[in-house]
Parts: C-alpha cells; sequence; structure tokens
C-alpha cells in the first residue's frame, strides 16, 4: 500500500517529464536532427580523470554516447540527438543517480557558443509546451527563462566568487572542483540561466582549444538555480591530441588507482573526419527537476536505486 501511494503521488511529476521529452524530441526532428540510438554496452569508455564506468563483463556500461555518436558525425551525420540511459558508478546523491537519462546532440559546421543559443532555444521551447512559461521558480527564488542568458567566463566567475584564490591557482593546486562547488556553482544562474565557458584546456578532454588563446577549451557548462545541467564544448579533431590527452588521462586514473581503460581506437580512427563540429550533454531528470520544481532527482524518476 505505501508503495502504491509513492508512486502514485509522482503521477503529475512524470507526466510533465513525458511531456517535456516529446517537445524535446519536436524540437530536434523538426529542425531536421536525426534521432539515433547506440549500444549502452561498449569495450572502451572515455578515460576521464573523475568519472568511472560501470563493468558489464569484459566490457562497460556506457558513461555516454559521445564517442559513438561522433563516429556516426564524422561519417556524415550532420546533425544527430539521442535520448538514452548512462551509468556512472559510486555516483548518487541529491542531483545524482548511478544511472541516469542523458541527452546529448551534436552538429557539424558550428561551434560552442552558437549551441548555446541552440540550447536556449530548446529548453525555452520545452518549458513552454509543458505549461511553465518563461520562468521557473527554484527553492523559493523566480528565475526568468528569457533569452538571451548570461554568458559568464570561469576567470570572471572565479573573480567574482571564489575567495583568497585565482582560477589558475585553483587548477595548478587541485582545489578547483571543491572552489567550484563550495563557492561558484550557488552563486550561478539565480536570476536567469547562466552559460560559464571558456575552461582551461586542462579540463576540456575532448574539447577543442580557442584558436585565439590555446590554452583555453572552447568549452561551457549551463546553470540554473545553481543547478549544473549541461557540459558542451567544440569537437576536437585532432586524432594524435586526443590519443596524448587520453593517456594522460590514463595515467592519471592509474596513478589514482582507478581503473584504466581500453584505447578506444574506432573513435581515435573516425575523429579526423570530424570537422568543425559541437556538441553537448543535457541531463533530462535535472531538467526535469527545474521544470516540476523538484528538490530531489528521486522525485522525478519512477524508481531509484534504493527502491528496487
Amino acid at each position: 500500500m505505501e508503495e502504491t501511494w509513492r508512486l502514485a503521488g509522482k503521477k503529475d511529476t512524470l507526466g510533465t517529464r513525458a511531456r517535456m521529452i516529446q517537445a524535446i524530441r519536436r524540437y530536434f526532428t523538426d529542425r531536421g536532427y536525426l534521432e539515433v540510438e547506440t549500444p549502452l554496452r561498449i569495450p572502451a569508455p572515455a578515460p576521464e580523470e573523475y568519472i568511472d564506468a560501470v563493468p558489464s563483463g569484459q566490457w562497460y556500461l556506457q558513461t555516454s554516447p559521445e564517442l559513438c555518436m561522433k563516429r556516426l558525425l564524422a561519417a556524415g551525420y550532420s546533425r544527430i540527438f539521442q535520448i538514452s540511459k548512462c551509468f556512472r558508478d559510486r555516483e548518487r546523491g541529491v542531483h545524482h543517480l548511478p544511472e541516469f537519462t542523458m541527452l546529448e546532440w551534436y552538429r557539424k559546421d558550428i561551434d560552442y557558443l552558437a549551441l548555446m543559443e541552440e540550447c536556449e532555444e530548446m529548453i525555452c521551447g520545452a518549458a513552454l509546451q509543458v505549461g511553465v512559461g518563461d520562468r521557473i521558480v527554484r527553492r523559493g527564488k523566480t528565475i526568468s527563462l528569457k533569452p538571451p542568458w548570461e554568458r559568464l567566463t570561469l576567470e570572471a566567475a572565479f573573480a567574482g566568487y571564489a575567495p583568497f584564490t585565482t582560477l589558475r591557482d585553483a587548477v595548478e593546486s587541485g582545489r578547483f572542483e571543491g572552489v567550484l562547488v563550495d563557492h561558484i556553482e550557488p552563486c550561478l544562474g539565480r536570476e536567469r540561466p547562466t552559460f560559464l565557458y571558456e575552461y582551461p584546456l586542462s579540463l576540456g578532454a575532448l574539447a577543442r582549444a580557442k584558436p585565439e588563446d590555446p590554452k583555453v577549451a572552447e568549452r561551457f557548462e549551463l546553470y540554473i538555480g545553481g543547478l549544473e545541467l549541461a557540459n558542451a564544448f567544440t569537437e576536437l579533431a585532432d586524432a594524435e591530441e586526443q590519443r596524448q590527452r587520453f593517456e594522460r588521462a590514463r595515467r592519471a586514473r592509474f596513478t589514482a588507482g582507478q581503473a584504466v581503460y581500453p584505447e578506444a581506437e574506432p573513435f581515435l580512427r573516425a575523429l579526423p573526419g570530424l570537422g568543425e563540429a559541437a556538441g553537448i550533454a543535457l541531463g533530462i531528470d535535472r531538467l526535469a527537476m527545474l521544470l516540476t520544481g523538484a528538490e530531489r532527482i528521486d522525485d522525478v524518476v519512477a524508481f531509484s536505486p534504493e527502491e528496487l
């Protein structure tokens, strides 16, 4: 009986989530994007230092569909999107699930700045379709979704919100993530969404370096009400540079005692065909939280891991 009440109490929220996903699909199909499906089990995920894949036999459950999607992009699929399950080991919290739903889309012949505009348009359209309109309420504060949204460089964010440190010092001392989470993220997207952009190249594992400043990655993250919602970048299409970055990440994982993944050779072979392109990963569960006013990610999925 208790479970029946619990599941029944989510009906409106899950209905809003379903309409949101339908609106997202319409947005992309109306603009010539092809919806694709790629395998959940893969032999080699991208070796990022802070993301651990879940083993599945001798392979792994995907942490993101990006490697397979970029192979499609390189093969001539100019506009693609996917809504899929992703898995990350030991990720659990108010905003995290070890199994979650990700929206990713990729497009040739644009960069990360153009992707910001597309992201604005898509989210505003979804909010309108589910009846939220052009503003949401998060933790008692009203946030306007009317574009243009705030564009803030990471360096400016550290200068404005981080006490006693600069971006460079935080990165070099290994305190970047702690300072970002504790001092900067809560200040982002409080009145309108914020695109936090221009990360140090060392924090853009698959991102292209900015031509005017090679120390900077053409990467952004989107924050709404202090909640990180999306991660995007102009794609690195240099296979040799990507191989070197993967090797540095594998060494770092080995030094930290983490699993070391095989080389993603098919992805690296495909990279020269990528050309100018940009892509983004957006958390469907978190967007559902924002559009329904939910405080916990558990409230926007039918079952949390602990309820199975």
